[in-house]
């Protein structure tokens, strides 16, 4: 039986258990429940703590886990990436105040002050990489934008997603991103594949690709298909079937969802007309 660490709260919770649910796989009604058997899919899923989720696959209490790639990185656990999931997405950055005497302006400029940040682990590993040794990196669970007034840091390095509450704090990003983060499958790294481990990997995939593509299907003269099927590659290649009595062809083909529009607008300035679309509810591809 697979052994799946899934997150008990937070961000990553209820978008973890969705994608399971819509991967077939039983999920729990009670937040309360810490352990839930599904046996018709032969697996067994545990909900820890997104930060613990890492420590239990790199241990191999159990077999793999969804977690963040930030969280797994900081854990310094024994396990790798396995499948990006495409969820929970987040920039990991320093900032640091404007306006002082001597401000910080590049990563260069941390060596010898002190870093606030929740990620320490990571925070470290990434300034030892570029070389920079800082004075000190203080952890803190919450509100490191607030560190640097409080006398605490002269830099933070903290997620980063619109950077008003930074800029409220009187903060503001520098450098290139640490890491960009997003919710990630992970297993043990020097492990071999735990049997079901390529059946929920496919099902996943099949949840990824149904969220990011749509079928589209359209009518174009025969004139214009090769225009047609230039603005619809799709994933893999369109499929292409001749109409009975007409001088035209119907194609079916997957399109990512975000440009439906656009490639609506296209086909239909090249001709294309019946054009209709049908959301992908799951795939095998």
């Amino acid at each position: 039986m697979l052994r799946i660490a899934v997150p008990n709260k937070g961000s990553l919770s209820g978008p973890a258990s969705e994608m399971l649910r819509e991967a077939g796989y039983r999920q729990r009604r009670d937040t309360r429940e810490l352990v839930l058997a599904d046996p018709e899919n032969d697996v067994e899923f545990f909900f820890l703590r997104p930060r613990d989720v890492a420590v239990y696959v790199g241990t191999g209490t159990v077999d793999v886990g969804i977690t963040g790639r930030d969280l797994m990185l900081d854990s310094g656990a024994d396990a790798v990436e396995h499948l990006g999931l495409g969820f929970a997405r987040s920039t990991f950055r320093y900032a640091a105040p404007v306006g002082t005497d001597e401000p910080v302006t590049e990563i260069a400029d941390i060596a010898g002050r002190r870093v606030a940040s929740s990620y320490t682990t990571l925070v470290a590993q990434h300034l030892a990489k570029q070389g920079v040794e800082p004075a000190a990196i203080v952890h803190l669970d919450g509100a490191v934008e607030s560190s640097v007034r409080l006398g605490v840091a002269d830099v933070i390095a903290d997620v980063v997603e619109t950077g008003t509450t930074l800029r409220a704090a009187g903060l503001e990003v520098f450098g290139e991103p640490i890491l960009r983060s997003e919710a990630v499958l992970i297993r043990r790294s020097d492990a071999e594949a735990p049997a079901g481990l390529e059946v929920l990997t496919r099902r996943l995939e099949g949840v990824i690709t149904a969220r990011e593509y749509v079928l589209m299907d359209y009518v174009v003269p025969a004139a214009r298909l090769e225009d047609a099927v230039a603005i619809t590659p799709g994933k893999e290649s369109p499929t292409v079937s001749a109409q009975h009595h007409s001088d035209a062809y119907a194609v079916r083909v997957m399109v990512p969802r975000r440009e439906t529009n656009r490639i609506m607008d296209a086909l239909y300035d090249v001709g294309a007309r019946a054009i209709i679309v049908t959301s992908i509810h799951a795939s095998r591809l």
